[in-house]
């Protein structure tokens, strides 16, 4: 545990289609990857709600989320391990984009490239601007800042064409902070990988459902033989030397290969090889890396009701640890408050704050119990692990009463008794958390 949060990767999945080889290879398996990377708090979700701009299919987006969802849980995803749940379980994320719609400027949305895309067509055509635009693709942007903003997320990896998404997220999160007077959000950088892999599909354009040139990612095994086969080629007989440039069969063999199999298999190009047995050799390489995710991927199938319960467990723990607390604060913040209580104005407000309790929070972790002290809007004391909230209770009752030495180890490790209970956060003074548990004392003292 570090006084400094891990740093949060958020990577959202559009509900839309069947997973092909070209999603597996750019997005599935190196964000799988990077989720296994350390000090890193991974979140990544299913975008159904993002998916009804496009698709108004019930049944499609019913299925299409199943097989989205088994997908990255047979390429390997770790639901205990990270944060893996649905867009719409989460109902903080439809209240923030109200929010932030009503700090979004107008101006910045009419910029965004998807809807002038749309306004550029329907003025070639002749049409009104607006024709056949939709308010959710209108607003699109302000619910994908929602996303990210909700879990106050660090990195989000996205292409090219996504990057403008990020940069509005921003803004709406900077002007949200202004307009009510604190930084509520941390506003997110767009990360590019050049590296990831754009997968020709069976006509040797980019792979694309747009197209209808993909490879389905789980297709039975003959059915992948079938598709592989029908991969366009050039003319050349075997024998003839062939070009590893702009061959298609040779990309999709080299995102799958090792080095040294590349290699070999420019080679082979060199020497000639027929495409009959280059494909299956490409088709022999690719399904030894898919059977194992394919056999997974069919018991998933088969058992819905299992994935439906990891998707609202994800949700759930998210909502508790992360969502609803932080709607709460957002809420009074912006005038959203009960009218039992009795209203105050800033200077009585700056009053109670300083004179407000520190507070203990009990929580429960992914693998156990943990705490925090809280001193107005400061995190004080993040505690240790426990492994039943009993323990954790008790170690509370102890700081509380000043039951025990109390000292500072290396790093902002607090020590009890010579044992490590916690650690400071961001780079909080020793002198601060004495206070705090002075006062508490006080206050239960003349209670």
């Amino acid at each position: 545990m570090s006084a400094t949060r891990a740093t949060r990767v958020l990577t959202g999945i559009t509900t839309s289609g069947t997973p092909h080889l070209g999603n597996y290879v750019g997005a599935v398996r190196p964000a799988i990857a990077a989720s296994r990377a350390p000090a890193t708090e991974s979140f990544y979700f299913l975008a159904d709600l993002h998916s009804l701009i496009k698709a108004q299919d019930p049944a499609m987006t019913q299925r299409s989320t199943l097989e989205i969802a088994a997908t990255w849980l047979a390429a390997g995803l770790e639901p205990d391990k990270v944060w893996f749940y649905r867009q719409s379980d989460i109902p903080e994320i439809t209240e923030l984009t109200w929010l932030l719609t009503c700090v979004a400027g107008k101006g910045i949305l009419n910029r965004a490239h998807a809807y002038k895309a749309a306004v550029d067509r329907n003025r070639a055509d002749g049409e009104d601007d607006d024709a056949g635009v939709s308010a959710g693709l209108f607003m699109y942007p302000v619910l994908m800042a929602a996303d990210i903003l909700i879990f106050n997320a660090d990195r989000v990896p996205v292409g090219r064409d996504q990057i403008q998404h990020i940069e509005m997220a921003r803004d709406f999160g900077q002007r949200f902070n202004h307009v009510y007077g604190r930084d509520w959000f941390s506003l997110p950088e767009a990360v590019i990988d050049e590296q990831v892999a754009t997968l020709p599909g069976l006509d040797g354009r980019k792979m694309s459902k747009s197209y209808g040139n993909t490879i389905p990612l789980f297709v039975p095994r003959e059915e992948l033989r079938r598709l592989v086969f029908s991969i366009v080629t050039d003319s050349r007989a075997p024998g003839e030397p062939k070009d590893t440039g702009g061959s298609a069969l040779f990309q999709l063999f080299q995102a799958f290969a090792s080095a040294d199999e590349t290699a070999a298999f420019a080679q082979a190009y060199a020497d000639g090889i027929g495409w009959g047995d280059a494909k299956q050799r490409l088709f022999e390489r690719v399904d030894a890396e898919l059977a194992p995710l394919r056999d997974r991927y069919d018991t998933l199938m088969a058992r819905p009701g299992d994935i439906e319960g990891i998707l609202r467990d994800g949700a759930h723990r998210l909502r508790e640890r992360y969502a609803t607390p932080l709607l709460a604060q957002l809420r009074h913040a912006v005038g959203l408050r009960d009218l039992a209580a009795q209203a105050v104005d800033e200077r009585t407000a700056a009053v109670d704050a300083v004179r407000a309790l520190p507070v203990f929070k009990q929580y429960r972790e992914d693998a156990g119990f943990s705490f925090k002290l809280v001193d107005g809007d400061v995190l004080l004391l993040q505690g240790a692990r426990f492994d039943a909230p009993r323990d954790a209770g008790q170690l509370i009752a102890r700081l509380r009463r000043g039951d025990g030495a109390l000292g500072e180890g290396e790093g902002g490790a607090v020590l009890l008794d010579g044992q490590r209970v916690g650690e400071l956060v961001d780079g909080q003074p020793f002198a601060s958390l004495t206070d705090a548990l002075a006062r508490l004392r006080e206050a239960e003292a003349a209670a």
